[in-house]
């Protein structure tokens, strides 16, 4: 899952950006309102945290051009000023929540799982065929057996979860998995499916983890 972060305070950014990699996601931090416009509609993501002051471009302009271009991830307004006013032409614009400053990561964190329940992704419990995996408990089960999983891997089967029977590359894997730093000319993302496919189809009747060859992996039964 991957996450935009708009926000010109550093270190508000990076205690975010430490939370929820710890989390699992993948995070991409602009410090301006025309980065993060550009950010938000050049890339696909799965959530997006705007801060309502930013330089260069305000927070809601950002939103609502961000909204015009057809971008469809979830929108969380960060505020320093608690006002009706603020809310309500922020949300009338098309944010989707919004979280006033100071805040409690743990808040920041249940407030962004809601927002992505609430739009493409359904049911909080990912299933296909006998794999199952359940963001708020981190807990995976392949029939019945519990499958213990590092933080890449987690991230790493819980897009493939969130979108079964379609072939995706090696890129959008990376982008989704990994953030903008990462080096495209590395195997990570093979290493990474290799270890799933260890603790996921190895011991089991049916391969779940598919290799289209020359460009990237299907979630599939066979």
């Amino acid at each position: 899952m991957r996450i935009l972060i708009i926000e010109d305070e550093k270190k508000v950014a990076a205690f975010i950006k430490r939370g929820l990699e710890q989390e699992s996601y993948a995070v991409d931090v602009c410090e301006d309102g025309v980065e993060g416009t550009h950010f938000a509609e050049i890339n696909e993501y799965d959530a997006i945290i705007l801060d309502i002051m930013l330089p260069k471009k305000s927070g809601l302009e950002v939103l609502k051009e961000i909204k015009t271009a057809g971008v469809k991830a979830p929108v969380l307004l960060l505020t320093a000023r608690d006002t009706v006013e603020d809310r309500v032409k922020g949300l009338n614009i098309g944010a989707d929540d919004y979280l006033t400053k100071p805040f409690a990561f743990e808040e920041l964190l249940a407030r962004l799982r809601v927002l992505m329940r609430r739009g493409v992704y359904g049911t909080p419990v990912l299933r296909f065929a006998d794999l199952s995996l359940d963001p708020a408990t981190r807990r995976a089960r392949r029939g019945d057996v519990d499958v213990e999983l590092t933080v890449k891997e987690y991230a790493l089967l819980e897009y493939l979860l969130r979108n079964p029977n379609r072939v995706l590359t090696r890129t959008l894997i990376a982008e989704h998995v990994w953030d903008q730093t990462f080096d495209s000319e590395t195997n990570v993302v093979d290493v990474y499916i290799n270890h799933l496919r260890i603790k996921i189809d190895k011991d089991f009747p049916t391969r779940l983890i598919h290799t289209v060859r020359g460009v990237g992996y299907v979630l599939k039964e066979e």
